[in-house]
């Protein structure tokens, strides 16, 4: 199996690179464009014979690379922008519940981060404080205090979701 010449290589990398990394630009953010060249020159590398024409058979490689490159990206993003849009509900509703999990989660949503956290691990999570403040990084008592304020939050939170949404009793539903 014939193999190009690494001297060739190298003379075409340092007649084209330069050129091929602009060209790849238009379509890619700098770093990208160099690895969609880098890319092209390993592909050709691979080749048992050098193209007839390595300077179109280059700028073809890069172009190809750097549009799949953007499609890939552009689809992610897409994906990335329809998921913030939904909306992930954390608890799976059941008539059963005392807890309207609607509620629950705008409550935990609201709460600081670490409220939420130690809230979280210690009631859904059946955590004890000592393993939640290994978890958390932070003392127990740093735990405790943060668990009081959430629940305290959630409790604030919930009372006010029951006084502004009122939900018949179960009787009146019967």
């Amino acid at each position: 199996m014939a193999q190009i010449d690494p001297m060739t290589l190298g003379a075409w990398f340092d007649a084209y690179s330069a050129r091929l990394v602009l060209y790849a630009r238009q379509w890619l953010a700098p770093g990208e464009a160099e690895d969609a060249v880098q890319d092209a020159f390993v592909g050709l590398m691979g080749q048992r014979q050098p193209p007839e024409n390595v300077k179109a058979w280059l700028f073809t490689a890069v172009r190809n690379a750097s549009v799949s490159s953007l499609r890939s990206h552009l689809r992610r993003r897409r994906r990335e922008r329809a998921r913030a849009a939904e909306r992930v509900e954390w608890f799976e509703s059941r008539p059963d519940e005392l807890i309207d999990a609607r509620a629950a989660q705008e409550a935990l949503e609201a709460m600081p981060d670490d409220q939420r956290e130690v809230v979280t691990l210690r009631i859904w999570g059946q955590m004890t404080l000592r393993e939640i403040s290994d978890i958390a990084d932070t003392s127990p008592a740093t735990a405790l205090r943060r668990y009081r304020q959430g629940l305290a939050a959630l409790r604030a939170y919930l009372e006010a979701s029951c006084r502004t949404h009122p939900t018949p009793n179960r009787t009146e539903r019967d």
